[in-house]
């Protein structure tokens, strides 16, 4: 009898395929979301053109959102997620706004990166947030003012002052981690990190130690939420405590 071929395994996602739309210019949250993504879940993912910061840059993002939104679609993803933060918190109503878009195109579910973030921050019960981001000030002021209509306080916030994707990309992780650890001083029950295209992953633990604060960022707070409004629970110390206090939350549910 002839040996069965030894075959390589891959994983293809078999159990949860995300579609994601993300700025044409972002080179770091596929790496970001893969590196949290469990065995069996995958990310699909279609660019909408974004490289700078204008209020004309960032609304065009949306001209193409259904023709992208239905390319996922043809993939038989299981849910489909618009993936950039200065976009979908450009105003309080705006990620409604695209949520309906692409479900009206699709008929699949959709969330955004907004979604994420507010959703982390209420389950974390956090209300006085330390906002950071690597933005321009009109933008940065523009989440700011986001996360007061959803009814956060923003207690301190500081921002870099960076235009493009690109030059965001290059931001490595140890300057990240020196800059926020300075501007994070003000008490708070949460620092967000924002921004999809930042390389904020690796410093979440780290920040986390430095500041005693749980710390969130776009990236994480997407595949959290992903992984929570579909079943899945991850207690990797690496992503920060959001995905451990959730996981123990979840764990005390199960076990009332």
């Amino acid at each position: 009898m002839p040996a069965e071929p030894a075959l390589v395994e891959i994983d293809y996602g078999g159990r949860l395929r995300a579609g994601v739309l993300v700025p044409s210019g972002n080179s770091v949250a596929e790496p970001e979301i893969r590196a949290m993504l469990p065995p069996g879940v995958s990310a699909l993912v279609t660019r909408l053109p974004l490289r700078g910061s204008s209020r004309a840059e960032l609304m065009t993002m949306l001209d193409g959102l259904e023709a992208a939104a239905r390319l996922l679609a043809d993939a038989q993803v299981d849910v489909i997620v618009f993936h950039c933060t200065a976009v979908s918190t450009f105003a309080p109503d705006l990620a409604g706004s695209i949520r309906d878009r692409i479900q009206a195109a699709t008929g699949l579910p959709c969330f955004t990166t907004a979604d994420a973030i507010v959703e982390a921050l209420r389950r974390l019960r956090a209300r006085r947030v330390t906002l950071l981001t690597p933005y321009i000030g009109e933008v940065h002021q523009r989440e700011a003012d986001f996360l007061v209509a959803g009814g956060f306080e923003v207690a301190d916030s500081a921002w870099l002052g960076i235009d493009t994707n690109a030059e965001m990309g290059r931001c490595e992780p140890a300057m990240l981690l020196d800059w926020a650890h300075r501007e994070a001083a003000a008490p708070a029950d949460a620092c967000l990190i924002s921004c999809t295209a930042i390389k904020s992953l690796p410093i979440i633990a780290e920040l986390e130690r430095r500041i005693a604060m749980p710390v969130l960022t776009s990236n994480q707070c997407m595949v959290w939420y992903l992984l929570d409004q579909h079943g899945f629970a991850s207690a990797d110390r690496r992503f920060g405590r959001l995905f451990e206090v959730t996981q123990r939350v979840a764990a005390q549910a199960a076990g009332a």
